[in-house]
């Protein structure tokens, strides 16, 4: 859309898209241009005016509420916008209108927002400007086909694209109509002529100075870019979108679309630091528009993603919980399948089992394919036949190659648990070939801990700890501490293999702390299974505590535990407490002879 410069009192103001501020009718308006919110704007019209004002005073109030709305949209007050405007007492021009609507589309009064659309365009039309129209429809049309409108949408793209062709139309709004074109055959599965139509738009945009259609251009030469193999021109592309937004180039509704599916691709390609970055720049920009409800839903779905990443499940739990009700209204949101996957997921890794099942179910529902969450769902809950027939399902059915490494991930942790090593190795080297393909961290330790995993139940306890480490290091980077936790037991695992009951007990030590950090109860309770007794006794120590209490029978100091084991006193203090309190000890000759009955020693 065209950047257009208003005049209000004595400065000037460049507006994006819809403009932000107006020019103003008939001039200065005295003290009344100086009110700020309608709701004062109002109360002075019922005390300092009767009930049938001159004409005169009707235009210096309703130059007052243009004026205000023209600020409150500079400032992104979406409400107070709506407030103003749609109480006016004297028709909108087309400027007003399209403030009108797309205000009114920001603060969730969808069918509202399609009405004001419809009178922009109108308007537009009216007053000669049918390049202006064409960009109302288009809009009017893409709101709905993001709310999931499809035929409305669908219809006001081919009107639009009727009035452009048939008055032969030279502007931005062809730019626009490409961006739909392009978008329609990279869902189809065209990458490269998606992209050729993203690089078209983009040259029209460039042409027209639109900055909206220039990010739109650029966010889809990104995402077709990415699905042509062309992962690094794609991830600069969907930057370079980025930083127009960040920078205030870009109008509201755009930069909301942007924003999701810039995060949404990263996610993608597994560039989780990308996705992290640009994730935090939308909840601030979300922030910062309190009475914003598109986009909203989408941000905490991303958020609680990250979130759960970086080990804040609790947070990410509450996020997850948010995105499905701001999703689930008025009417169900198509990202309500993924948010409440998402949600699923959560539940399922704290061991809240019933939960999970009904938020899979939910997620299936509304269009999200509850795999393989559900599969590892089964698995726990000793549902082993399910579990396999639904993970083969999903391998079967999971082509994309982005979709298609957490299958793979799921399939060989399955595998492993029914002793199928095989279809284990053979899943462990699809992964492999992904990961050298994409070459994203992420996938390298993922790819990393199948191997490893796979090659101990192989018998190579050797080559599974050298390919386990890499996974831990490629975590470690990542910050990734329940991955990190898994790896750990298999590490710790690996180690036993190979008698170094020391480093075993370090490795299980420290995924018990990570799991118990994070919530992960039923990991927790594998881990215990997997240890037995030689990493647990009977009063439930955990391996740490074991270690210490064996030099603690074997006459060791506090210091001189400390040093064997790499701890400080404290720390090593601490340890005796909790083993006392465990054990209902209350001396070190008493816990010497408890792990002598235990075998531990």
């Amino acid at each position: 859309m065209r950047f257009r410069a208003y005049r209000i009192g004595s400065h000037f103001s460049l507006t994006r898209g819809y403009p932000g501020r107006r020019r103003g009718r008939g001039g200065e308006v005295g003290e009344a241009a100086n009110l700020r919110g309608c709701q004062r704007h109002r109360e002075a019209q019922a005390v300092s005016t009767p009930s049938r004002k001159p004409a005169g005073i009707r235009q210096t109030f309703f130059m007052a509420a243009m004026n205000t709305a023209s600020s409150a949209f500079e400032r992104q007050a979406w409400t107070e916008v709506y407030e103003c405007l749609s109480d006016a007492d004297e028709p909108l021009d087309a400027d007003d209108l399209e403030r009108l609507a797309t205000a009114t589309y920001l603060i969730g009064k969808d069918d509202e927002s399609v009405r004001t659309w419809e009178r922009a365009y109108s308007a537009c039309l009216a007053a000669g400007d049918p390049g202006r129209a064409a960009e109302c429809g288009f809009w009017l049309a893409l709101t709905q086909l993001l709310q999931g409108n499809t035929a409305r949408g669908s219809g006001w793209l081919a009107r639009v694209g009727r009035l452009v062709e048939d008055r032969e139309l030279i502007c931005a709004a062809r730019g626009y109509l490409l961006t739909s074109a392009g978008l329609g055959a990279w869902t189809g599965g065209d990458s490269a002529g998606a992209y050729e139509m993203f690089v078209e738009a983009g040259r029209i945009a460039a042409r027209f100075g639109d900055r909206d259609l220039a990010a739109l251009a650029w966010l889809g030469q990104g995402q077709a870019s990415v699905t042509q193999g062309e992962t690094a021109r794609g991830v600069a592309l969907l930057d370079e979108a980025m930083v127009s937004v960040t920078a205030g180039e870009v109008s509201p509704i755009p930069a909301g679309i942007v924003y999701c599916g810039v995060i949404e691709t990263c996610m993608g390609v597994f560039d989780l630091g990308r996705a992290t970055e640009w994730t935090m720049a939308l909840s601030d920009w979300c922030d910062a528009q309190p009475d914003l409800v598109p986009y909203r839903g989408q941000c905490l779905v991303h958020r609680s993603q990250i979130l759960q990443i970086h080990g804040e499940w609790p947070e990410a739990t509450t996020a997850a919980r948010i995105a499905c009700e701001h999703l689930s209204r008025p009417a169900a949101h198509p990202s309500l399948g993924l948010a409440a996957y998402q949600r699923a997921e959560l539940h399922r890794l704290r061991g809240e089992f019933d939960d999970a099942e009904i938020a899979y179910r939910q997620a299936h529902q509304f269009g999200r394919e509850p795999l393989p969450g559900l599969a590892l769902l089964r698995l726990a809950e000793g549902h082993v036949h399910a579990a396999i027939a639904a993970i083969r399902r999903a391998v079967d059915l999971s082509p994309d190659r982005f979709g298609r490494p957490a299958i793979l991930a799921a399939h060989v942790d399955i595998m492993l648990a029914v002793g199928d090593v095989p279809a284990a190795r053979a899943s462990a080297d699809e992964l492999a070939e992904i990961a050298e393909a994409i070459d994203a961290p992420f996938l390298h330790a993922i790819e990393a801990h199948a191997d490893g995993s796979t090659l101990l139940a192989e018998g190579d306890a050797p080559a599974a700890l050298a390919a386990l480490r890499r996974a831990s290091a490629g975590w470690r980077d990542l910050a990734m501490p329940y991955e990190a936790a898994r790896t750990r037991v298999q590490t710790g695992l690996a180690c036993r293999e190979l008698s170094d009951f020391d480093a075993a007990a370090l490795e299980f030590d420290a995924a018990h702390d990570g799991f118990s950090r994070l919530g992960a109860v039923p990991d927790t309770e594998r881990l215990a299974e997997v240890i037995g007794t030689q990493g647990r006794s009977a009063g439930g120590l955990t391996p740490r505590e074991c270690e210490v209490l064996r030099l603690v029978a074997a006459g060791k100091t506090n210091r001189e535990i400390g040093a064997s084991l790499v701890l400080s006193e404290h720390t090593v203090a601490r340890h005796l407490q909790n083993i006392f309190a465990k054990l209902g000890l209350s001396s070190r000759a008493a816990a010497t002879a408890y792990a002598y009955e235990q075998h531990l020693v």
